[in-house]
């Protein structure tokens, strides 16, 4: 058996085939009494067919978005196992599609969909869908299960399907340590990864709002400058040599005492010259 048809959600079950046997039964009873009361066999077999394809169109939708439900926990579970496996990035984001999907056509979304989705937005780096999913599943009145009060009736037949994987795990044993390990990430990690993609996604957008060329200029200002010495703070000049420039400043002075001023010496050269 290949690799997807192991991943599919269950098999058909025994009591399936009851409920649809019961069903069946039914209609066959409420055939018969209108074809007793008077009603024409035609028009009684016109309301069956629709009344068929009434309930195929109400009950086989919720079951579609079920089994997708639990199809994207088993996809998405094999990409945040940690393992050594390498994923494509086209795969992770095929796989965040059907988890977009999911939520977008259900009014009434389960926690642990919202958790897996920003777990796999957090993994590829978009940090922004990471923190709005996943606080979705940790911080909202939605994130608890006690407050879905009124379930819609996707939501009724995917919790249905939930106690079924949950009480009968061999009938599914992938999707069972699927939804398991996912619950368990949710509950022992959900609250660190959300701050990791917070604080992230604040750096990012601060790293955003300066302008081209102040993000090398915010580096350099991180790197404190050495102060420079002034004179004060040079250390004090050794005696032996502060002894030499005294005596090379009394030599050169010495021999400076001798010499005219400057107005003596212009004085002679006016004279000389008028000579």
């Amino acid at each position: 058996m290949s690799e997807a048809e192991a991943n599919k959600l269950q098999k058909r079950a025994p009591m399936a085939v009851v409920e649809k046997g019961q069903y069946a039964l039914a209609a066959v009873v409420v055939a018969a009494m209108l074809i007793v009361a008077g009603f024409p066999a035609f028009v009684v077999f016109f309301f069956g067919i629709f009344a068929y394809f009434l309930w195929k169109i109400f009950t086989g939708g919720s079951r579609s978005e079920t089994r997708d439900i639990f199809e994207f926990y088993l996809a998405a579970n094999e990409i945040l196992r940690d393992d050594d496996r390498r994923w494509y990035g086209f795969e992770i984001r095929e796989v965040i599609g059907r988890g977009t999907r999911i939520i977008q056509s259900m009014t009434a979304v389960p926690p642990l969909v919202h958790f897996t989705l920003g777990a796999l937005y957090s993994k590829i780096g978009e940090h922004k869908e990471a923190v709005t999913n996943l606080a979705n599943a940790l911080e909202t009145e939605q994130s608890d299960e006690m407050n879905f009060v009124f379930p819609s009736p996707e939501l009724r037949n995917y919790v249905k399907v939930l106690r079924k994987i949950e009480r009968e795990p061999t009938e599914a044993p992938m999707t069972s340590a699927a939804v398991r390990s996912l619950e368990r990430a949710r509950r022992l990690r959900g609250k660190s990864l959300l701050e990791q993609s917070r604080s992230q996604l604040i750096q990012i957008v601060h790293t955003n709002e300066l302008p081209a060329g102040d993000a090398a200029t915010e580096q350099a200002a991180t790197i404190v400058p050495q102060p420079r010495l002034s004179v004060v703070d040079l250390p004090p000049e050794p005696q032996e040599n502060a002894g030499r420039r005294k005596r090379r400043s009394k030599d050169g002075a010495d021999r400076f005492n001798n010499r005219k001023p400057i107005s003596e010496v212009l004085h002679d050269i006016y004279d000389d010259a008028a000579r």
